[in-house]
């Protein structure tokens, strides 16, 4: 069978003739991407649900045992423990927000708005994503009862991305500050924040260890402007860039607590725990683990730390 291209696209001798555009090619590439990215996440799945269900009950502790227990009743989860299933989300009323054109919904009496062109289904499925990341039980939880945002703090939430955390904290912080690249969030934050607008900056830069158009580093944010007490940095795993620009940060400030992710990458948790305690923090993570399945190079033993939590030691 021979082909040949005419224009933008290809005819060959299939019966009726055979055309494909430039556009068709790629949404066939994307499904077909799609379709293999589906069928190996569902291998992934399947391989670490049955190295779990192997491992011997007796001989693992009890944050283990748990995720064994899970797997053994219900199907896969980033957050393999029980405390999922009280979440739904047709439990979640989404509203709309005709001046804006922006569905919200209400977290904590609060309006948390989303991004424009974003579906109720859309809105509905994140927001129950981020309550799970934020019951008492997830391992993904920043704060607790005795680790959280006091009156009067300035806070800094890193990778804001809808800003849950600080709204939570709004009433409480003296000052905020949101360091948000992604442009569909900057609208959504502004309306979010608006009835704060007064002690509520959006930074639309990366936080790294370089600063130019794109990017600043803690160092030369806070130093040269006023203290911190409080850092949340959910950043993809570049947190490490981080803590080279903000050493002077780190040190000057004696009343700082941080909250780290520490489950993108395989040894974030063990190099996040060493770089803080290295500069006169204390830590401890949260409860329980997570299945990082988005990362493609997850391997055994699987679970990965969620969150850092780190008080500067004073002693």
């Amino acid at each position: 069978m021979s082909f040949k291209f005419v224009g933008n696209c290809i005819k060959g001798g299939f019966p009726y003739g055979f055309c494909v555009s430039n556009k068709q090619r790629k949404r066939k590439k994307r499904i077909l991407k799609s379709k293999k990215e589906a069928e190996f996440r569902l291998q992934k799945e399947q391989e670490i649900k049955n190295y779990f269900l192997s491992l011997d009950e007796n001989a693992v502790d009890f944050e283990i045992l748990e995720i064994i227990n899970h797997f053994k009743t219900g199907g896969f989860s980033i957050f393999p423990y029980k405390f999922i299933k009280k979440y739904h989300a047709s439990d979640i009323d989404v509203f709309f927000d005709k001046n804006a054109g922006m569905l919200y919904v209400m977290h904590e009496n609060k309006r948390l708005y989303f991004p424009e062109g974003w579906k109720v289904d859309d809105v509905r499925n994140y927001y129950l994503g981020i309550c799970v990341e934020q019951d008492e039980n997830s391992p993904h939880r920043y704060e607790t009862s005795k680790f959280s945002v006091k009156t009067g703090d300035v806070i800094a939430d890193i990778g804001a991305a809808e800003g849950i955390w600080a709204l939570s904290n709004v009433e409480k912080a003296s000052k905020i500050y949101l360091f948000e690249c992604e442009e569909q969030w900057i609208k959504a934050l502004e309306m979010t924040f608006e009835p704060w607008k007064e002690k509520v900056v959006i930074v639309k830069k990366y936080v790294s260890n370089i600063v130019d158009k794109k990017n600043t580093t803690l160092d030369e944010w806070f130093n040269k402007k006023q203290s911190i007490n409080f850092i949340k940095a959910d950043i993809e795993g570049y947190e490490i860039k981080m803590f080279e620009g903000s050493k002077d940060t780190l040190k000057n400030n004696d009343d700082l607590k941080l909250l780290l992710c520490t489950y993108h990458k395989k040894d974030d948790a063990v190099n996040f725990k060493q770089t803080l305690e290295n500069s006169g923090f204390t830590t401890e993570f949260s409860k329980g683990y997570m299945l990082f399945i988005i990362d493609n190079e997850l391997s055994e033993p699987y679970v990965r730390r969620g969150v850092i939590r780190a008080q500067k030691d004073c002693k």
